[in-house]
């Protein structure tokens, strides 16, 4: 097979899709592009171990310069697609070269969703959002002992980010507009074990809080104030905004494929063109474990997607879908969720949420449909077979932590 596989988007899905693809039997031209210069790298890092210094830039590379050699991957660095010709199955480069393709694989991802208020305080020095390692590098400048941050936004991002300033001596204000923490994605009491956390570490957490405008330098150069809509002034020396993700599809739409909140892809992950493709953050996909169309904004995610288009690219059987899993490091806390919660009638909790050890169970007329754990890694892994295997459960048999979670695994 000498057909050419061209991949939009570099981080570690576009990345995985051309090493899996390579090892899979592909023997075409395989090139990988990226808009930013710096070669591929890992972003959850961002938040977490990079932004508190304890990661340096080299251990973010997915690969070595040299593995891409090996295995005979084209990198294009600093350049953006702007247009997918289909007829002549072709992208043009904003440098103005045309990239020929045979298969196409959109990994897009995504960007930060833009703030409202940030509009008055374009080109603030002091204003970041957390995408890239440019943005991660430019954060962490401004982690000084005592200086105020405001974070906007009481996502996993944003408390990651409360974490590490917190452990940088700063003093962190964050507030969420929403009535409590993380509510699209967990349950009320989890959102208050998250706030108890952070409360506990020093963060100012505020609730129902909407950021109206910033109070800006005579300069306009920095932001000196937040101003909520109840009339609050927040002094702030830096300010970050971390309120999700939107995917990246303007390229899929302008050349005429079906997009909804993502490039919608069958189980096969191929988009309304058959040759072309779409993965990670910026792909919606039918789960069969779910029974719904869901887009996922989870590097686990990606890199089974990868997997699977590349066995698929190359005819080869994928492993079986499995549900989507995530992660986040706060403070001493590990913590692991596997499954969507969305529509569960019952919680269970197992464990003592006070000694920060337990999992959190969301059940649906019995059958687990996901799963949160906090320093449980091991009991983590069974909950993933839990989810996996649709497994429906005694209530009062997973709330007793003296009983193992292999013993409610439904029969093989």
């Amino acid at each position: 097979m000498n057909d050419a596989l061209l991949i939009l988007g570099n981080g570690c899905g576009g990345t995985e899709v051309a090493f899996a693809a390579r090892a899979a039997g592909w023997n075409g031209p395989i090139t990988l592009v990226g808009d930013e210069a710096a070669m591929p790298y890992h972003r959850p890092p961002l938040s977490k171990a990079y932004l508190s210094g304890e990661a340096s830039a080299a251990s973010l590379d997915i690969k070595t310069p040299q593995l891409y050699e090996k295995f005979n991957i084209g990198l294009v660095t600093g350049t953006a697609a702007t247009t997918i010709a289909r007829r002549e199955r072709h992208v043009t480069l904003a440098d103005g070269r045309t990239l020929p393709y045979d298969r196409l694989v959109l990994a897009t991802g995504g960007r930060a969703r833009p703030l409202p208020a940030a509009v008055s305080a374009a080109g603030a020095a002091n204003f970041h959002y957390l995408r890239t390692r440019a943005d991660a590098e430019a954060i962490r400048t401004g982690f000084v002992p005592g200086r105020a941050l405001v974070i906007v936004g009481g996502g996993y991002v944003g408390l990651e980010v409360a974490a590490a300033a917190r452990k940088a001596g700063m003093a962190v204000t964050l507030l969420e507009a929403a009535p409590r923490l993380l509510a699209r994605v967990t349950a009320p009491s989890l959102s208050q074990f998250y706030l108890d956390v952070h409360r506990a570490a020093g963060v100012d957490v505020r609730l129902d809080a909407q950021v109206e405008r910033f109070e800006l330098s005579d300069d306009s150069s920095r932001i000196t104030a937040v101003l909520c809509a109840d009339g609050t002034r927040l002094a702030a020396d830096l300010v970050i905004a971390g309120i999700g993700l939107l995917p990246n599809t303007e390229l899929a739409s302008a050349a005429g494929l079906a997009v909804d909140d993502g490039i919608i892809v069958d189980d096969q992950l191929c988009t309304s063109d058959s040759t072309i493709f779409a993965i990670g953050d910026c792909a919606r996909a039918r789960s069969a474990l779910y029974g719904r169309s869901v887009r996922i904004e989870s590097v686990p995610n990606a890199l089974e997607q990868a997997r699977k288009l590349a066995a698929l690219l190359c005819g080869r059987q994928p492993r079986p879908d499995s549900a989507p899993w995530f992660w986040s490091d706060q403070y001493d806390l590990a913590l692991k969720m596997v499954g969507l919660s969305h529509g569960y009638d019952q919680l269970v909790l197992r464990g003592a949420i006070d000694q920060h050890s337990f999992s959190a169970f969301y059940l649906l007329e019995g059958r687990v449909l996901a799963a949160d754990s906090v320093n449980r890694p091991h009991e983590f892994i069974q909950a993933k077979r839990l989810v996996n295997q649709r497994a429906v459960v005694d209530a009062a048999l997973l709330a007793d932590d003296s009983i193992g979670l292999e013993q409610m695994m439904p029969p093989q």
